[in-house]
This record gives C-alpha cells, sequence and structure tokens, in this order.
C-alpha cells in the first residue's frame, strides 16, 4: 500500500468495489500448497549497523515457479531503523519508489483516470501537480503524526539518496485512502479443540495487481529502543503498517469501506493517518483495551473497517471507523446484519467492504463449513483462497503462539498462481523473529 491508496482512487479501488454489489458469489478453489517453513529456510545475505538482512525463496511446489522475498531486522530509534533498512536495500529501494512514481504519473496523465479521482484531490493535482498536491495534503496531518515517524523517513532518504519529501509524499497517498481487504477473527468454539491456537487472525490485502508494488515484497522486523517489538508485512521502504503482530501477541487487519451506510457518519481527511495509527497499535499497545482507546482518542479520518487480536486473552474485536463514528464490535453485536452477513458464534469477520454481499456470503458459508476445526492449516486451505480475497497478499497470525503465515503475490510476469491467496504460504515463529540478535561491528 505504499501509494496503494492512489491506485485505488484511480479507478482499481471503485471498480472491485462495485463488486461488492454483486450477491451472486463466486467460490474459488482450495488452496492445497503445502506450507513452507520459514524459519528453516532463511538464507542470510548482509548485515549493517542496526540491520540484518535475510532472503527466503518459496518454491510454490511447482517447477519454474519459485518467488523470493526479503526478511529485514531493524533495530534502535526511528532514523536508525529508516538508516539501516535503506542501507541494507539501496538499490531496491530506490527502484521501488522510482518504478512507483513513474507509473502513478503516467496512471494519471494517460486518460480517464483523473476523472475518477476524488474532486478535491483532482483539482489539487490539476492545479499543483502530483508532489506539490501530497505536501499540501500532508501539512493537514503533520501535527497528529508522530515525529519519529519523519525521522525514519529521513533515515531511509539519507541512506538511500532517495528524496525526503518523495519519500513522505508516497506514505502521505497511502494513507489518504482506502482498500478493499478481508479479516477474521476466531476463537472458542469457532476453533479445533484439539489445536494449540486459541486465537486465530486474518489479514488479507486486496490491490492493484498491474503496477510494480508486488515486485518488491518483504517482512520487516522491528526492534525499536521503544516500545513493543513487531512484525509488518508489506514491501520494500514502507514503514507505515499493512499487515502486522507485536511481541505481545496484539495483530491488526483493516479494510477499506467504499460502500459504507449511513451509521458512518462522515469522513475527513484531517488527522491522524490510519496507516500510522495502526503500526502505534503495534509498538506501543499492550492490549485490546489498549487500542480501543488509541481509536477513541485519536483525530479520525476516512471509512474504514479496523480489528485488533489480542493472543493473550484470546479477544478479537472489530472497529467501525470514520471521523465521527467508533462502534466495536465482538460476535454478539457485530454489524452490518443481514442474510449474507450472519452473526457466527466466536468470530468477527468482513469479507471486502461493508456492505458486499458475494464476498461475505462465501466468507460466512466457508467459516460455518469448518466450524470447529478451524486451524492456521485449515483457514488457509478453506477460507480467503475460496474467497479469492488477499491478491496482493494474506497472512494469518496464531496470536496464541506468535506464528505467522504469509503468502504473497508473484513477481509480474512469473509463471504459476498470481494471487497471494492461490500462492504457497510460508511459516514464522515471532518468538525466533524476536529473539534475533542485533548484529555487532
Amino acid at each position: 500500500m505504499l501509494l496503494l491508496g492512489l491506485i485505488f482512487v484511480l479507478g482499481v479501488y471503485y471498480s472491485d468495489g462495485a463488486a461488492c454489489h454483486n450477491t451472486h458469489p463466486a467460490f474459488g478453489p482450495t488452496n492445497t500448497f503445502p506450507i513452507y517453513d520459514g524459519d528453516s529456510n532463511l538464507q542470510f545475505l548482509r548485515s549493517v549497523p542496526n540491520g540484518k538482512l535475510y532472503t527466503i525463496n518459496v518454491p510454490n511446489s511447482g517447477a519454474g515457479t519459485d518467488s523470493p522475498f526479503y526478511v529485514i531486522h531493524v533495530y534502535g530509534s526511528g532514523y536508525q531503523m529508516g538508516f539501516a533498512q535503506g542501507s541494507l536495500l539501496k538499490n531496491e529501494t530506490v527502484q521501488f519508489i522510482n518504478d512507483v512514481w513513474t507509473y502513478l504519473e503516467q496512471q494519471i496523465t494517460s486518460g480517464d483516470y483523473i476523472d475518477s479521482l476524488p474532486d478535491w484531490l483532482a483539482a489539487m493535482i490539476a492545479d499543483l501537480g502530483l508532489d506539490v498536491a501530497l505536501e499540501a495534503t500532508e501539512l493537514l496531518t503533520r501535527y497528529y503524526t508522530p515525529a519519529y515517524f519523519y525521522d525514519e523517513f529521513q533515515g531511509l532518504a539519507d541512506a538511500t539518496g532517495v528524496d525526503y519529501q518523495r519519500i513522505v509524499n508516497v506514505h502521505m497517498i497511502a494513507s489518504l485512502t482506502q482498500g478493499d481487504c478481508s479479516m477474521l477473527g476466531a476463537w472458542g468454539k469457532a476453533l479445533d479443540p484439539t489445536s494449540p491456537t486459541k486465537l486465530l487472525q486474518l489479514r488479507a490485502l486486496d490491490w492493484n495487481m498491474d503496477g510494480p508494488f508486488r515486485n518488491f515484497p518483504a517482512v520487516t522486523v522491528y526492534h525499536p529502543a521503544q516500545g513493543n517489538q513487531f512484525v509488518m508485512v508489506g514491501m520494500i521502504g514502507f514503514i507505515t503498517a499493512l499487515t502486522g503482530f507485536s511481541d505481545q501477541k496484539l495483530g491488526i487487519s483493516e479494510i477499506g469501506v467504499a460502500y459504507p451506510d449511513t451509521t458512518f457518519g462522515s469522513e475527513s481527511r484531517i488527522g491522524y493517518p490510519f496507516l500510522f495509527l495502526l503500526r502505534d497499535i503495534l509498538q506501543w499497545d499492550q492490549t485490546v483495551d489498549d487500542a480501543t482507546t488509541r481509536m477513541i482518542n485519536a483525530k479520525r479520518t476516512c471509512n474504514l473497517i479496523l480489528g485488533v487480536g489480542d493472543g493473550k486473552s484470546s479477544e478479537f474485536r472489530g472497529y467501525q471507523y470514520s471521523s465521527s463514528v467508533l462502534n466495536i464490535f465482538d460476535d454478539m453485536n457485530m454489524q452490518p446484519l443481514y442474510d449474507w452477513h450472519p452473526r457466527i458464534n466466536d468470530t468477527v469477520y468482513w469479507g471486502m467492504d461493508w456492505i458486499c454481499p458475494g464476498d461475505n456470503i462465501v466468507l460466512s458459508a466457508q467459516i460455518e463449513t469448518v466450524y470447529g476445526k478451524l486451524t492456521p492449516e485449515v483457514a488457509i486451505k478453506n477460507l480467503a483462497s475460496v474467497e479469492e480475497s488477499g491478491d496482493n497478499h494474506v497472512a494469518y497470525y496464531d496470536l496464541t503462539n506468535l506464528e505467522l503465515y504469509v503468502s504473497f503475490a508473484s513477481p509480474v510476469g512469473s509463471p504459476g498462481p498470481s494471487a497471494g491467496y492461490a500462492r504457497q504460504f510460508t511459516k514464522f515463529n515471532g518468538t525466533a523473529l524476536f529473539s534475533e540478535k542485533p548484529p555487532t561491528f
């Protein structure tokens, strides 16, 4: 979602969202790939002060379909972590920023895309240009953005030579808009009673598959000088939270809302950018209640559905989130309540949007099919894969045992299935990731 937001605004967001009005659900195939052992297949590449870099090559159980991604460890202050990541992956970060920015500029100037923008953003870009428009919008959120994010941006810029303001801008555009995704929290009777998993969480990210975004996958493990350690699933050079969990056994999920109802109230573009808020939950909060308090007190912005799970207490809460509304849901009061989005004991879930019959019919039917038998392996086979949600990446968290199961989209042009939900998942032990020692120099 580094620049994810603009891609949604540029037409993919709305065209994909239109499927949410489809009342004829489509059930995809199950994912039958075996789960790949990430811990034993990591390959060390190099280290720098405050950073270590590993790679892993996922075979996808077929010749010619291998897909690598990086596992990055960063340590220290905000500036030190940004500088370490930039030093470890300088060329890749420069390429990513340049490729994405070129792609976006081409999309904006190549035809009808400008007509798909919200009026206020289209007018700003037409009058000022993309860079200046984003700098102006960044000023609307700077007051609400903690300084350590800017420190990390500066470290990344200093290490790579990429323009500092360009790095800020590409993070800002992601925080201006939202994209469709899916989530689930499951506990209690929904799970296999013989499994050690007591809280299972899904975060599926759906967004543009045509641009360069899927070519830069990464799992980044943060070991900050202050706060919790945490893992983020995303892309090289992107420092705010799409997907992740912390050593406090807190996990996050997020869905953008293109089809709200009147219960959402109003939106705003002035406030605490939601991707920054999600990362702060990972770095600073200890419990679901802490995360809830953070949302209550925040200057909130756009329409979202958020989810936070706590493996310590086996609690999961969903949130209807907007500038004017924060409603908190469990399995007993989950909304919206329709026959296509039924309440299911010991689960909270949404498929792709708020008003989205097709995906929610599929997701709820699959939950009910495996109800009482859910484990991470059963979920990988039967949930997001059949709903066909999580084309860019999919993560399941076993928050009880701090285990991550993740799958990324294939690189552009790679053979085999392209969507993350249809590819082989890799399992990591979060305790081992958090125990990684810093480099010595």
